[in-house]
C-alpha cells in the first residue's frame, strides 16, 4: 500500500504491503475518502432501488464507517467483489495483503494466503472445521489437547463434532503435549474418523505451546488435517517460529489468529492464514453472506499508522516487556516465599505459585482474584486448585489450570502487544499490596478490614490519577 501521492515508482516496489513508516491520520483519511467515492451509495447521481442500498439513517454512524456502507463479500464469497461497491471491495482485498506482509515479518514466511473475517477466534476456527467437512463427511472427532479456554472446546461443540480431549504430560513445571495417547487414539479412532488435530500456540502458563511439528508429522503420516489456534500468537516470534517449523516438515491446513489480541484494534475480527492458497479460499467462501467491513478498516487504518518498522517496534517492546515481568515477578515471589514457575516455552504468558498462601488460607485464592479486580488490575488469572467446570457435557477437573490436577494454586500474567513498564510496575506494586494484606491477616489471625482495603484503593487510585495529571497526590487531596 502506498499513500495516494506517492510517485510510481515508489507504488510499484511497495504495492500491496504495509508501508515501512506509517502514515499521518490525514493522509490515512484522504486514502480512505478516496476509497469510499467507489462505492456507488456515495455517487452524486446515484439512483437506488433495491433493498440493501447503501442507506443509512444516522450521519454519525456514517461518518464512523467513512461512509463505507455496504461491508465485504457477496452473498456466496466473504472474499468476492461487489460491483456496486468497488472502495469496499478494494479496502478488503488491501487489507487481506497487508495482514498477509505482517504475517510474514512476524515469522511464517511461507504463508501462501490469508484473510480477515468479521468474527472472534472460536467462530473462526468453527468455519475451518465445517470447511473440512465437506472434505472428510465421515469423520466426527476432533482431537484436541486440552487447553482450558471454553471458546476453543465450544468451537468444535458447535460445529457438530466430538472433541477428544487429550490431557497434558507434566514436564517439570510445564504442561506439554502428551503425543504419544494422541497417536493411541489415532490408531483407536481409525483416521479416517477423524476431521483433525487442533492444536494451540498462545496459551496460559503453565500450559506451554503444543509441540507443533510433531503433531505436523503426525498428521501427515495419518493423512489427516490439523488446524491451529494461534489467538494471540502473532506477537510471539516462538509462536509463529513454530508454525513455519511445523508447515516446513509436516501438515498444517489452517491457523487462526485474533486481531484485537495482535493488532489492538476493537474486538470482533480475526485472521484465517493457511499454506494452500485454494484451501483458504474454501474457507472463505464457506462464510454464508456479505459482512461487516468494520474489523477489515479497522486494522487496515491501525497497520498504515504504524507501518511495518512500527509493528515491529511494537513486537521487541512486547519481548523486552516479558523479560522485565519475568524478573519482577520472580523478585515478588521470593520475598513471599513463593516462586516464579519455570516454562520457558511458553514466551507470553507467566505464572508465580500461590502453594504457601494456599496452605495457609484455604479461602485467599479466590479473594487475592477479588482484590486484585477491585485494584483495576485487569487480565491477572488467579488460579484455584480443584475447579470443577461442565462445558457442553463435558467435565473437566481441575478446570483453567489445564490438567486435573496441578501440583499448586498460581496466578497468571502475561506480557502481550502493547503493555508498558509503567503496567508492570503498578501491577506489581498492587499485587505486593493484597499479598502484604494476607501475611498480616495470617500473622494477627483477624480478618482483612475491608475499610483498610478502601483506603489503600483510594491511595492507588489517587497516586494513578496523580500520574496522568502530573501532579502529587497530598493527604489533602485524598481528604477531600
Amino acid at each position: 500500500v502506498t499513500q495516494p501521492r506517492q510517485s510510481c515508482e515508489e507504488e510499484r516496489t511497495t504495492a500491496g504491503k504495509c508501508p515501512e513508516s506509517g502514515w499521518d491520520e490525514s493522509t490515512i483519511e484522504l486514502f480512505l475518502h478516496e476509497l469510499s467515492i467507489m462505492d456507488s451509495n456515495n455517487f452524486l447521481g446515484n439512483c437506488g432501488v433495491g433493498e440493501r442500498e447503501g442507506r443509512v439513517a444516522s450521519s454519525l454512524v456514517a461518518h464512523r464507517h467513512y461512509r463505507l456502507i455496504h461491508g465485504i463479500g457477496r452473498s456466496g464469497d466473504i472474499s468476492a467483489v461487489q460491483p456496486k461497491a468497488a472502495g469496499s471491495s478494494l479496502l478488503n482485498k488491501l487489507t487481506n495483503s497487508v495482514v498477509l506482509n505482517i504475517i510474514k515479518l512476524a515469522g511464517v514466511r511461507t504463508v501462501a494466503s490469508c484473510f480477515v473475517v468479521p468474527m472472534a477466534t472460536g467462530m473462526s476456527l468453527t468455519l475451518c472445521f465445517l470447511t473440512l467437512r465437506h472434505k472428510r463427511p465421515n469423520a466426527k472427532f476432533i482431537i484436541w489437547p486440552r487447553i482450558d479456554q471454553k471458546s476453543c472446546f465450544k468451537s468444535m461443540i458447535t460445529a457438530g463434532f466430538e472433541p477428544v480431549v487429550i490431557e497434558n504430560v507434566l514436564e517439570g513445571d510445564e504442561l506439554r503435549t502428551d503425543l504419544k495417547t494422541v497417536e493411541a487414539k489415532i490408531q483407536e479412532l481409525g483416521p479416517e474418523n477423524i476431521l483433525c488435530i487442533h492444536s494451540t500456540t498462545s496459551c496460559f502458563a503453565p500450559r506451554v505451546p503444543d509441540r507443533l511439528e510433531e503433531l505436523a508429522l503426525m498428521c501427515t503420516k495419518y493423512d489427516i488435517p490439523h488446524i491451529v489456534n494461534n489467538a494471540y500468537g502473532v506477537q510471539s516470534s516462538k509462536c509463529m517460529h513454530l508454525i513455519q517449523q511445523g508447515a516446513r516438515v509436516g501438515r498444517i491446513d489452517a491457523f487462526v489468529q485474533s486481531l484485537d489480541k495482535n493488532f489492538m484494534v476493537p474486538v470482533g475480527g480475526a485472521i484465517i492464514a493457511g499454506f494452500n492458497e485454494s484451501f483458504i479460499q474454501e474457507i472463505s467462501k464457506m462464510y454464508p453472506g456479505r459482512a461487516s467491513a468494520s474489523p477489515s478498516l479497522d486494522a487496515l487504518i491501525t497497520l498504515l499508522s504504524q507501518g511495518a518498522n512500527g509493528y515491529k517496534q511494537l513486537l521487541k517492546e512486547r519481548k523486552d516487556m516479558y523479560v522485565y515481568l519475568a524478573n519482577e515477578l520472580r523478585k515478588l515471589a521470593e520475598v513471599y516465599n513463593e516462586r516464579l514457575l519455570d516454562t520457558p516455552h511458553n514466551p507470553i504468558s507467566l505464572a508465580m505459585s500461590l502453594k504457601n498462601l494456599d496452605e495457609q488460607k484455604s479461602t485467599a485464592i479466590t479473594q487475592l482474584g477479588s482484590m486484585l479486580f477491585t485494584r483495576q488490575v485487569s487480565g491477572a488469572r488467579v488460579v484455584p486448585l480443584g475447579s470443577v467446570q461442565t462445558v457442553n457435557g463435558y467435565t473437566f477437573k481441575g478446570f483453567m489450570s489445564h490438567a486435573n490436577a496441578y501440583s499448586c494454586a498460581y496466578l497468571n500474567a502475561a506480557s502481550a502487544i502493547g503493555m508498558k513498564k509503567q503496567d508492570v510496575d503498578l501491577f506489581i506494586k498492587r499485587l505486593d499490596k493484597c499479598l502484604k494484606t494476607f501475611q498480616k491477616e495470617i500473622q494477627t489471625g483477624s480478618g482483612i478490614q475491608s475499610s483498610s482495603q478502601n483506603t489503600d484503593l483510594i491511595e492507588e487510585l489517587s497516586g494513578s490519577l496523580g500520574d496522568v495529571l502530573h501532579i502529587e497526590p497530598t493527604k489533602d487531596n485524598l481528604s477531600a
